[in-house]
């Protein structure tokens, strides 16, 4: 690999100029592709497979009236009074203009919505009054018709009474054979007690037909009563539900949109916001919620420039022209450019979420300064000593840039192994870093030496031009560390470390609420003013959807609707229960709970769980199945879900940094302290994270004024993009180490000298990453400020705590047993020449050059450090 660099670097050198232009045309070629095929970017995370996604899925085919996403929209009066007709009616025409929108299913307007509770609640009223007011009258219809059932009986009695008499008459004039006598008046007789009969009849059937009517009308009311109680139930379970405040003040609005929230298009959202900004209601403050207003952010802001600027000075101060410190930069701008907008290409045809392409640009930008400097440094230092131009571009990239392509490689493998998580947007953030990455490495080893051809001697100061092959002696360490020194060192550090990384054993992960946003965004504004007028759970609310066993109508889905809303709301933490409604054919009930916490409170994670574990409810006809769903219990899957996966992949990346430093450095205990130097920066920064963003320790100083659970991805992202630079660190100091003891140098005093000859450029380096990453700390967006922290406060502490104190201290201490290694397993592994020392052996004596007179010399080495081979003639210089 070092030779093929080599030859890159040469031919990079004499052909300058197609090389260039070759990267400015891949730089278009990228361009074109991202106006060609570029898609909309999401602000939404989603994990499919979760049980909010199922819940959601089976929503969208059985209940499409609550499948779609929705967002919410806050009115403030200005004056704090409540609203005014006038304000009132401007708030309906803005909802209405909303409600014509092309994507938007249907707006709701709170202070309709807010009467129809009210008017719900006053038809109860009525009806419980109508419900006595109908008993007593069919009491009343009762007691007429159990009278008229007395007066018939009676009747009935006289006529069977006169029948029994007229009866007896007959009887006694056949009797006394006078029967033809008395015929005519017993015929008479006999045709008045039919006639009387006859009406009696038809009074009884006048009363059976009253009878049925007031048993009908009983029945009726019965129902009704059963209906009218249910409903009662339903609204006492909804009864903390508002959407105008008690002083009415404040209002919230609803849209609801023909699609999932995640699939909105960007465009709907902006449109709205825009609207919510130009309203023109007097005395009105339009607040559209983080569901609606939150955007894509952009990819450089003023904080993320000054970072950059930042590296810039740095970058000038180290190496003192202006051309040289440009270099990196425009390298690494270069490499960023092709990465994203190339990356970019795709997002037509594959999901982005507005993170990634700020994470490839974050780590474009600071590898890829470093990468070139690493290269840019090396050539400089060979310049000095009078080494031709093209063979030192050639040499530089073939040793440092070596060492630049495996240490980014490590970078690489560490961001793709983000694809064994199972998470789709995770995979694509580490794939589109590991681009990132991947550009970095192709321009410093290629873009960055024809360069350097292009500037010639000019990378060098006016004072080095002139010095050039006169460098005089450069003094090497010949002394070891002091032992209690070394002492000292590690048991600080690992103590200083394990202090900060404390807060750590208490990080809670979640995803950014409105809270988390600017004090001066809508979003956050909206947040406060529903958590302040309506209660914190009204910024998280839930959805629960219940599988009914068979088809539930009329009192039976209102019965229903009762007996599992009050099951929710007996659970803890809930503020209200309301029934959303039925699907089409009833078996699938929706209901919106308003927990009493905010959306990323413990108390609403809590909530979640035991709905979830409610199910089954037991009812007639069988068990109902609950599932939950809403933006609350859709935040706490994800962070649930990359909690799950963190373990297996801090696994799978610390089991890849003991492989890979195996390889390299031909030892055991060498990649064990390293791995474990890994694992300390890891928990260090989990602490910081911990208490600056979870806890709002210095909040004024990082803009954290609500504190919050930590991002839920960024704990993975922190393991991945950590290790890669931790790695990076330890290779360019711990290789100039074992090149030392190789060459002779006792282990101790190996030590030193690797710390001599790599310090440098690891300083600046890690100077350079901290203020790239920090530069995203003060970011518009919630979601890049904390990646940006981890990140720097990461690479701060495993760069100047663990790699230049600790490693050196340990390695110390350890003495040749660091460097102790199997024969038979030296035999089978290959040998790594990460910075190219072969070819540099390889390359003819400086000695022989033109302006080879330079010399070094070094301290006597101390009596008891004897080396036992020459040493090598140029240790000083390390990547």
């Amino acid at each position: 690999m070092a030779g093929l660099l080599y030859r890159l670097g040469r031919f990079a050198a004499r052909r300058h100029w197609s090389v260039v232009v070759a990267w400015i045309v891949i730089l278009a070629l990228a361009g074109v592709g991202y106006s060609l095929f570029a898609g909309t970017i999401s602000s939404s995370i989603t994990i499919p497979g979760t049980a909010t996604s199922k819940v959601t899925d089976e929503l969208a085919k059985k209940f499409k009236s609550a499948s779609g996403g929705s967002g919410t929209i806050v009115f403030q009066t200005t004056s704090g009074d409540a609203f005014t007709a006038d304000q009132k009616s401007g708030i309906k025409s803005f909802l209405s203009t909303i409600d014509g929108y092309k994507g938007v299913r249907a707006t709701t307007n709170p202070f309709t919505t807010q009467q129809q509770l009210a008017d719900q609640r006053q038809q109860v009223q009525d009806g419980k009054q109508k419900i006595v007011t109908g008993k007593q009258q069919l009491a009343d219809a009762q007691a007429q018709i159990d009278a008229g059932q007395k007066q018939l009986a009676a009747g009935q009695q006289q006529i069977d009474a006169a029948q029994q008499q007229l009866d007896q008459q007959k009887a006694q004039a056949q009797a006394a054979g006078q029967l033809a006598a008395v015929q005519a008046q017993l015929t008479a007789g006999q045709a008045q007690i039919d006639a009387n009969q006859q009406k009696l009849d038809a009074s009884k059937s006048t009363l059976a037909t009253n009878q049925q009517k007031v048993d009908a009308n009983r029945k009726k009311l019965q129902q009704n009563e059963t209906k009218l109680d249910l409903s009662s139930q339903l609204l006492d379970l909804s009864k903390n539900i508002r959407f105008v405040s008690s002083n009415g003040s404040a209002a919230v609005g609803t849209v609801s949109f023909q699609k999932a929230t995640i699939a909105v298009p960007q465009t709907l959202k902006n449109k709205i916001v825009d609207k919510s900004e130009h309203a023109g209601i007097d005395g009105v403050r339009v607040y559209p919620s983080n569901d609606i207003a939150q955007g894509v952010p952009s990819i450089l802001g003023p904080g993320e420039v000054v970072g950059i600027v930042i590296a810039a000075i740095v970058l000038l101060v180290m190496l003192g022209t202006v051309i040289g410190a440009a270099l990196p930069l425009v390298s690494a701008i270069l490499g960023v450019g092709v990465a994203t907008l190339g990356a970019m290409s795709f997002s037509g045809l594959v999901e982005f979420i507005s993170v990634t392409p700020v994470l490839g640009v974050m780590l474009g930008l600071a590898v890829g300064i470093d990468y070139s400097l690493f290269i840019l440094n090396r050539h400089r230092s060979q310049l000095k000593q009078g080494m031709e131009l093209h063979q030192s571009i050639g040499l530089a990239n073939g040793t440092s840039g070596n060492a630049v392509v495996f240490a980014g490689s490590t970078v690489i493998v560490a961001l793709l192994a983000l694809n064994i998580t199972g998470i789709p947007f995770l995979g694509l953030m580490g794939t589109v870093g590991a681009v990132a990455v991947a550009v970095a490495i192709l321009v410093a080893i290629s873009f960055t030496p024809a360069m350097l051809s292009l500037v010639g001697f000019r990378i060098l100061r006016r004072k080095e031009r002139a010095a050039i092959g006169r460098t005089g002696s450069v003094r090497i360490p010949n002394k070891p560390m002091a032992t209690w020194r070394a002492i000292v060192t590690l048991v600080a550090g690992v103590a200083v470390l394990g202090v900060v990384a404390l807060p750590a054993m208490h990080m809670r992960l979640g995803l950014p609420t409105g809270a988390a946003e600017a004090t001066d965004s809508s979003q956050y504004k909206a947040y406060k003013v529903l958590e302040r007028e309506f209660g914190a759970g009204q910024n998280g609310p839930i959805l629960v959807v219940a599988d009914l066993p068979h088809k539930a109508t009329g009192n039976d889905l209102l019965r229903q609707e009762v007996a599992i809303g009050q099951k929710i709301a007996d659970q803890g933490h809930v503020h209200a229960v309301a029934p959303i409604g039925a699907s089409s054919d009833g078996t699938v009930i929706a209901f919106q709970v308003q927990p009493t916490g905010g959306p990323s409170s413990v108390s609403t994670e809590n909530l979640v769980h035991d709905l979830r574990d409610l199910s089954p409810v037991k009812a007639d006809g069988g068990n109902v199945h609950l599932g939950v769903a809403g933006n609350a219990s859709a935040n706490i899957d994800v962070s649930e879900k990359l909690a799950d996966v963190l373990p297996l992949y801090l696994v799978v990346v610390v089991g890849l940094s003991l492989i890979i430093l195996i390889i390299v450095f031909r030892s055991f205990l060498v990649p064990l302290t390293a791995t474990a130097g890994f694992v300390l920066s890891l928990l260090a920064a989990f602490g910081g994270l911990t208490a600056i963003y979870q806890w709002g320790w210095l909040g004024q100083v990082f803009g954290v004024h609500d504190p919050a659970p930590i991002l839920s991805f960024l704990p993975v992202i922190e393991v991945g993009v950590l290790f890669g630079l931790a790695m990076d660190y330890q290779l360019f100091l711990v290789s100039g180490m074992r090149e030392a003891y190789a060459h002779g140098a006792p282990a101790k005093i190996a030590v030193q000298r690797g710390v001599h000859a790599g310090r440098a450029v690891v300083t600046a380096a890690a100077i350079i990453m901290i203020s790239v990453f920090s530069g995203f700390i003060f970011s518009e967006s919630s979601t890049i400020r904390p990646i940006g922290f981890g990140l720097a406060f990461g690479v701060l502490v495993d760069a100047f705590i663990v790699r230049l104190l600790l490693i050196p201290a340990s390695m110390h201490l350890l003495g040749r047993a660091a460097w102790w290694f199997p024969k038979w397993l030296d035999r089978i592994v290959p040998d790594v020449d990460v910075e190219g020392a072969k070819l540099e052996r390889g390359m003819p004596s400086r000695g022989d050059d033109t302006h080879a007179e330079h010399g070094h010399h070094a301290a006597p080495v101390v009596e008891d450090a004897a080396p036992a081979v020459a040493h090598h003639e140029h240790p000083e210089h390390r990547a």
